[in-house]
């Protein structure tokens, strides 16, 4: 049911907010586009000052659209709504974007391309605001689905250079997605405008002593002042918020109506979508006579009856439907269920339906399970998670009950509701659960512990599953076991949980011959060391009925990694983000682009890294979640600028302490040896690196070695350098890789001193992608060769490093490399300011695509923006780089051209 506008009236004591609105609609006039949340109690004005903002507006278009509270549960309502008057522009969007939001009202079947829906509206809106500027009014946002809350956030924080005013009035608490937009308080009135609101209705006549008293009820809160001496006496003040004693007045209005007059307010009360026709064929299913009853109602002022239904407050359709019995509210929704048609909306009349139950009903339950399907198949995971709860609820067999009981907790859990799973889970704890329902309830309890910050009980749930599965369905255990530590990398909480793991696997007896797996890959790596660990990893990875890290991707990059086979590592990656857009798969796409951000640190390609980063960043924005940092942390390193990163380390460990994170403090510490290294500070080198060491993540203590192997011999520790090479070479010699060979043979030359390892790091290294180890490799080589006096030959190491390491960006390696060559009597070659030093990160990315041949529609589109903010960037590039076109950018070597 949508709510009828407040009349605006006087705005009395609003001079700041008509202020603040009319600063951002004469913003959209002029092409600089905002956002605006405006927040209050219920009664404060909100509403008011919208439809202020609605009149001030003359010359734009306004479309606007309302939140519903019954309708929360629906995938992309509301926003649905706010779009239909704009829909008929659908035609001058790209294909994919027209059909993302065709798929996600409903318009045409399909699965909704959820990353896209957010662009694909904020181009909708820009294409409908080319004419005239546009205002998006959205009242009572408090009550948005989740979907339509995240799309029009994410269109709210882009449309800064459009001509688009976005207005959102909500009661706190506010919907999480909103809270980032800027927003206006809108507290009660001072009595002195309370009491010029009051006088400018004059049927209102009250002594002062009833006046004062009604000043000290209403705090300040318009609707109160003007609602409460209508009903009949204020009520009880007590604690109770105004909120209340306003709906207590409005339900005085429904003492002396008769019974079916009450009962049709039910009934509309009841629907959330405001429509006549379903309204007046449920009130004749219930024995209303609509003319006589409609006309009683009305008198009230409670309700409109018009082209829609309009109560006059959300306040007043929240009292109406409290004021009913629940038997009267149970008919109330089997009139809508009966009246609502089961062919174009079967998923409002199963909810209606399930609202008029009493008891079991297994068939609601199943109707319910199906609407369940549909939403999720259309990204309405809050709508999936309703419609199974009620559906477990309305089951009559027990063990059907209990397992859409634990579906519903996962589904919940995936809406973003822990609490709520957690409580779905604990609701079923005493019932008599077999063995396998156990073991479900046991891997819920896991991803709910893997949800949270401080709860370190994910993988003990996860294991407990695998054990009591693992005399009944042993390949069902196995992959529970494999979960634990895969959603222990996901969350970055993975010390120790390979350990646990391995542990409960030793201990469960084998019974059927079965052929090697990941788990049997990681027990030899933990005990028979890694001649016999890596075939069985590198037979995991090539599993012939398809590759092994299709389940379990982040155990599989770990795992390419710790075996030194960059190819590998590479070719996942790329599956990732390949089946990542393919799928419309947020997780996959995001895991795949931070990957290629480290990868690209580690090439020494970072404009590879900073477009990883950027593209990440734009689709963690876009679903509603925060952006990763390894691969921010990793190009800082290899980038070697002390300041920026030690900041950027410093905020990473503050956010790692929170959640709890040991596996992005291991990164830190690994990068922070980087970094010391490159910039010489080989003490702070060294103890970094002995951290990462020390506690022996997959991919990160392996990487640290030869770190903490060149900081031990910078600062004259030859026994940890010796210690740290055993472990070193003993990895790269069963790996047998370019890569690994070739590093650990400079390590060696570090160590010993032998310059037959020093060429053999620099041959190997020629034929691995990991161009940054190459450059080391170059750079270890030519300042052995000076200590030894031999200028001559040290030269061309010596250029060669700090040519590559200066045409990547990896500053600080490449000022050890000049002052080498100083040291040698060669003045190295300046070069000009980097790119990489004078773009932001999302510049660079969009330069790279411009100078690939990208159209600003194209970088739009990937990186979730506008083609005019899109050339705005590029406008900024052109200045940074003295180029005046985008040929010229084609033409740049640094930007891929």
């Amino acid at each position: 049911m949508r709510s009828a506008a407040v009349p605006p009236g006087p705005l009395v004591g609003r001079d700041v907010e008509r202020k603040v609105l009319d600063e951002l609609i004469q913003g959209a006039r002029a092409g600089r586009g905002g956002a605006l949340v405006v927040r209050g109690e219920a009664g404060i004005g909100k509403s008011t000052l919208l439809a202020y903002a609605r009149d001030a507006a003359s010359d734009a278009r306004v479309i606007q659209a309302s939140g519903a509270e019954f309708e929360r549960e629906l995938p992309f309502g509301a926003l649905h709504q706010l779009c239909v008057p704009v829909l008929d522009h659908l035609a001058d969007l790209p294909v994919r974007h027209a059909d993302a939001l065709r798929v996600a009202f409903g318009l045409t079947a399909g699965t909704p391309d959820l990353f896209h829906i957010g662009v694909a509206t904020l181009s909708l809106l820009t294409v409908a605001a080319r004419a005239h500027p546009l205002l998006c009014v959205v009242d009572d946002a408090h009550w948005l689905d989740t979907a339509s809350s995240k799309a029009l956030a994410f269109v709210g924080r882009r449309v800064a250079a459009e001509p688009i005013a976005m207005l959102f009035a909500l009661r706190m608490p506010a919907p999480d997605e909103l809270h980032a937009l800027p927003g206006l308080d809108v507290g009660g009135l001072s009595d002195a405008d309370a009491r010029s609101l009051l006088a400018a209705r004059r049927h209102l006549l009250l002594d002062e002593q009833v006046l004062g008293r009604l000043l000290a009820e209403a705090r300040g809160n318009p609707l109160a002042l003007l609602e409460l001496p209508t009903a009949g006496g204020f009520g009880p003040s007590g604690t109770a918020p105004v909120s209340t004693r306003i709906e207590r007045s409005f339900q005085a209005r429904l003492s002396n109506l008769p019974d079916e007059a009450r009962l049709l307010l039910t009934v509309a009360s009841a629907d959330p979508t405001g429509d006549p026709t379903l309204l007046w064929a449920a009130a004749r299913l219930s024995g209303v006579d609509v003319s006589t009853a409609s006309a009683s109602a009305a008198a009230t002022g409670l309700v409109e009856f018009a082209i829609g239904i309009h109560f006059c407050h959300p306040l007043a359709r929240s009292a109406v439907y409290r004021a009913a019995s629940e038997p009267e509210r149970q008919q109330a929704h089997r009139a809508l269920a009966e009246a609502t048609d089961a062919g174009t909306d079967p998923d409002r009349r199963a909810w209606h339906r399930a609202q008029a139950s009493v008891g079991p009903d297994d068939d609601v339950a199943a109707e319910l399970v199906r609407s369940a399907t549909r939403a999720q198949a259309r990204g309405g995971v809050v709508a999936a998670a309703a419609f199974l709860e009620r559906a477990a609820e309305l089951s009559r067999d027990p063990d059907r009950r209990i397992e859409r009981t634990l579906v519903a907790a996962e589904a919940t859990l995936v809406a973003g509701r822990p609490e709520r799973a957690a409580a779905l889970v604990r609701a079923i704890e005493h019932t008599a659960l077999d063995e396998f329902q156990l073991a479900h309830a046991d891997v819920v309890r896991g991803r709910i512990a893997f949800q949270s910050d401080r709860d370190v009980s994910g993988p003990e749930f996860m294991i407990r599953a695998g054990r009591r599965l693992a005399g009944l369905d042993p390949e069902r255990a196995r992959r529970c076991f494999v979960d634990a530590i895969e959603s222990s990398l996901l969350v970055g909480r993975a010390s120790g949980v390979q350990d646990l793991v391995l542990a409960a696997v030793r201990s469960i007896p084998v019974t059927v011959a079965r052929p090697p797996d990941v788990l049997d890959a990681l027990e030899a790596l933990k005990t028979a060391g890694y001649g016999r660990a890596v075939p069985l990893i590198r037979q995991v990875l090539d599993a012939p009925d398809g590759p092994g890290w299709t389940e379990h991707p982040a155990l599989a990059l770990m795992l390419a990694a710790e075996t030194w086979d960059p190819h590998r590592y590479s070719a996942i990656v790329e599956w990732l983000m390949r089946t990542g857009r393919e799928s419309g798969s947020p997780l996959l796409l995001r895991l795949g682009l931070a990957q290629n951000g480290s990868y690209g640190a580690l090439t020494a390609d970072l404009g590879l890294a900073a477009a990883s980063i950027a593209e990440e960043e734009a689709i963690a924005d876009a679903t509603g979640g925060s952006p990763m940092l390894y691969h921010r942390i990793h190009l800082a390193a290899v980038r070697g600028r002390r300041t920026e990163a030690l900041a950027l380390f410093e905020s990473a460990l503050a956010a790692a302490t929170t959640s709890g994170s040991g596996l992005l403090i291991g990164n830190i510490d690994w990068a922070s040896a980087v970094l010391y290294n490159g910039l010489a500070d080989y003490p702070a080198a060294l103890a970094a690196a002995r951290r990462a060491v020390t506690d022996g993540a997959l991919f990160l203590a392996s990487f640290s070695l030869p770190e903490l192997i060149e900081a031990a011999v910078r600062c004259g520790d030859p026994d940890a350098a010796a210690v740290a090479l055993e472990s070193l070479v003993d990895r790269a010699d069963a790996s047998g890789t370019e890569t690994g060979l070739g590093i650990a043979a400079y390590a060696r030359g570090l160590v010993t001193g032998s310059e037959e390892q020093y060429r053999a790091a620099v041959a190997h290294l020629e034929r691995s992608p990991l161009s940054a180890y190459r450059a080391r490799a170059h750079l270890v080589y030519g300042e052995w060769l000076r200590r030894e006096g031999r200028r001559r030959d040290c030269r061309e190491h010596l250029r060669i490093a700090h040519r590559m390491l200066s045409d990547a960006g990896m500053g600080a390696f490449a000022r050890r490399a000049a002052v080498e060559l100083r040291a040698t009597g060669e003045r190295p070659r300046q070069r000009s300011p980097h790119t990489y030093d004078q773009l932001t990160i999302q510049e660079l990315h969009i330069g790279r695509l411009v100078a690939s041949g990208a159209t600003s529609n194209e970088v739009a589109a990937q990186l979730f923006i506008s083609p005019r903010t899109v050339d705005t960037h590029l406008r900024n590039i052109f200045r940074k780089l003295g180029v005046t076109s985008r040929r010229q950018l084609r033409g740049r070597p640094d930007l891929g051209g």
